[in-house]
């Protein structure tokens, strides 16, 4: 078995360098997840049930969440609490932190 040439191998890596890192990208969270049934969490904000969470309050939205480790426009990211797992932005936990 041989390797490739090195610029071979360059140009390989910068053609499926991005492809690479969208197939790492963490799966989304769902929301019969434990974790997530644990915290309150949904998807869409909208469908919080206030009765269950009283702490939440129209406009409280995951990607304005001092937790939301991504962009305010990103349409997901990953949140500490659930390792290895995307929250939506328009979504909403129990444990949501206005950001500083």
């Amino acid at each position: 078995m041989t390797c490739p040439p090195r610029r071979e191998f360059l140009i390989t890596l910068a053609l499926t360098g991005p492809a690479g890192a969208a197939l790492a990208q963490a799966p989304m969270l769902n929301e019969k997840d434990p974790a997530a049934q644990a915290q309150g969490y949904v998807a869409d904000a909208k469908k919080v049930d206030a009765k269950k969470w009283p702490k939440y309050a129209a406009g409280q939205v995951c990607s304005n969440c001092a937790l939301y480790q991504g962009k305010p426009a990103d349409k997901a990211a990953a949140c500490p609490l659930f390792a290895g797992k995307q929250v939506a932005g328009a979504g909403w936990c129990n444990a949501w932190v206005k950001k500083a």
